[in-house]
């Protein structure tokens, strides 16, 4: 478990890398390992961050926008069709937005924007795969596991730290070209923001 700007993670690995990334809300360590016990009945779990130092140390850097994209091993576990649209959310860069539409084309299934919604949903691995970076066709905000509030603070993190990169680089910020629209919309529908707190319980 550790704290962030978005309320306590829960972090968990295998030797593979990194298996889930969730928000715990008022759910205990307890509850959460009981949660996932039944898919890994072979795992055995170790209550320590000291485990997963690595992914929390990178969190962290990504919360004080340092960093913008993850080096961090996965170990996935989904059908091919999710995991198929889980990577293909990889892809998207941050501070950018791409629409459910935009993800389904990009698999090669364009009717199956419904489908790709409901994998995106059950993506268990929530920041690091940033699922919160997908939105609505007309770029509202739409369904997100950890809470549309959350999903409004990480899309105003990074739209923040990304023009104020382009700044320090001398660059003059441009619209994503794959949604232009997206981008123009969500700046206009992105205005709360959770409190933060960068500490981390080790």
């Amino acid at each position: 478990m550790m704290s962030s700007p978005v309320g306590l993670l829960f972090v968990a690995g295998s030797t593979r890398g990194l298996r889930y990334l969730e928000y715990m809300d008022r759910k205990s360590i307890k509850r959460m390992i009981t949660s996932h016990a039944e898919h890994v009945p072979e795992a055995t779990w170790v209550p320590s961050l000291l485990e997963v130092k690595g992914v929390v140390d990178q969190l962290e850097s990504y919360f004080n926008g340092l960093l913008h994209e993850f080096e961090i091993p996965l170990d996935r576990d989904g059908s091919d069709f999710q995991l198929k649209v889980w990577r293909e959310l990889h892809k998207i860069p941050f501070g950018q937005r791409r629409t459910y539409g935009d993800v389904a084309k990009a698999i090669g299934q364009p009717k199956a924007s419904r489908a790709v919604g409901l994998a995106i949903n059950q993506n268990p691995i929530a920041i690091v795969v940033p699922c919160h970076r997908v939105v609505g066709a007309d770029g509202s905000m739409t369904g997100y596991g950890g809470g549309l509030n959350r999903k409004r603070w990480l899309l105003e993190h990074e739209a923040q730290h990304l023009q104020l990169d382009r700044r320090q680089a001398g660059v003059i910020p441009v619209a994503d070209p794959a949604s232009p629209t997206v981008e123009r919309r969500e700046k206009r529908q992105i205005r709360s923001a959770l409190t933060p707190s960068r500490r981390a319980h080790r």
